[in-house]
């Protein structure tokens, strides 16, 4: 007598899952979200292998793809086991996504995310020489990530004051800018602080020096131009008609 046992669908199929499968390994470590969490200018190394029970001889080919786009890889770099090195990390990294998958069967693959972190680009000093009653703009780079949670202007190490100053503040995630349409010397002339905060990598500051000098009378070029030209053909046309009235005089 034979004994025949038939396993559940839901078990075959769990089965076969379990059979076909492949895992990235990384330097540093993936979290439980599949993000990879680092900064600008390090370097991230990914390890990708098929399941041994997969791939019992560990020659399965393997591709890399980088936000849907084929990793080119070398010789030797394909088969059983392959490593991508990300260095140096760069902005352009941020929120990338590498794919490990089997080249046979496609459904089959591991994915991670890098998770970029970075400071705003404040630092040093700046002289700025602006006319009387010209417009005033100042700006600073404000973009990180994670973004800056505060941004702050001070002028002689006091709030700007933006009513009192006629000051204008944009910020668009990228860039702070403080303006003001007609600058005064008695109120706009000093030493401006740009203050950004990060969660992660603290306050950084940007100084200007802002100097206002008098205001010049600005002459239109082309008009003027015209006006030479003009005057120097009257003037050309009355020297010939003066030396041919010379020439018939003389005949």
């Amino acid at each position: 007598m034979k004994l025949m046992f038939r396993l559940p669908l839901h078990l075959l199929l769990y089965c076969a899952i379990q059979a076909l499968a492949v895992k990235i390994q990384s330097l540093p470590e993936v979290n439980s979200d599949g993000v990879i969490q680092t900064e600008l200018e390090k370097s991230v190394s990914l390890v990708c292998e098929p399941d041994s029970s997969s791939d019992p001889q560990g020659d399965e080919e393997l591709v890399w793809l980088r936000n849907g786009a084929v990793v080119n890889l070398k010789e030797g770099n394909k088969e059983g086991r392959s490593s991508v090195c990300v260095t140096p990390v760069i902005y352009d990294d941020n929120g990338a996504t590498f794919t490990c998958r089997l080249g046979k069967n496609t459904t089959v693959s591991a994915s991670v995310t890098l998770n970029v972190t970075y400071a705003p680009q404040i630092s040093g000093s700046d002289y700025v020489m602006v006319e009387e009653e010209a417009e005033l703009l100042l700006q600073c780079d404000i973009w990180a990530n994670p973004p800056v949670s505060s941004v702050s202007w001070t002028l002689n190490g006091i709030r700007v004051d933006l009513e009192a100053g006629g000051f204008t503040v944009s910020n668009d995630g990228f860039k702070s800018r403080l303006s003001a349409n007609k600058a005064e010397k008695r109120l706009h002339e000093g030493t401006y602080q740009c203050s950004a905060s990060s969660s992660i990598y603290g306050v950084h500051t940007k100084l200007f020096y802002v100097t206002l000098t008098e205001k010049t009378i600005k002459f239109p070029l082309m008009p003027m131009i015209a006006g030479l030209v003009v005057v120097f053909l009257t003037a050309l046309l009355a020297v010939i008609s003066r030396w041919d009235k010379i020439t018939k005089c003389c005949k």
